[in-house]
């Protein structure tokens, strides 16, 4: 079995999202990266998972201005377009992560 471990912590700050992961792995995202990634049914197409938002909608300088946990496989966050309703899970969270290892371990699953 595959486990996603949890993050050891979630740091806001100014041009990026940090996730510290428990199995020591980190995870910088910028802000608006995860904005336009919104799983939210605002945001996602509900049956066909068809991009909703407009991305020439969403401001350059968008930040996240709070992270709220949700039980203990998520984060909601509340951006500054004073949309919040996303729910991002860890395992989406791990899987989007643009590290250099990240990325190369997913281009060799893709192949």
């Amino acid at each position: 079995m595959n486990t996603i471990p949890e993050p050891a912590s979630i740091q806001l700050n100014s041009s990026s999202i940090v996730f510290k992961w428990k199995d020591g792995h980190e995870s910088v995202f910028g802000h608006r990266f995860l904005r336009l990634r919104c799983p939210c049914a605002q945001c996602v197409e509900e049956w066909t998972g068809r991009p909703l938002l407009n991305p020439d909608k969403v401001p350059q300088d968008m930040r996240a201005l709070d992270s709220i946990p949700v039980g203990s496989y998520a984060v909601q966050f509340l951006w500054s377009d004073t949309h919040y309703t996303g729910i991002y899970t860890f395992k989406s969270l791990r899987a989007w992560c643009p590290c250099e290892v990240c990325v190369a371990e997913a281009e060799s699953k893709a192949s």
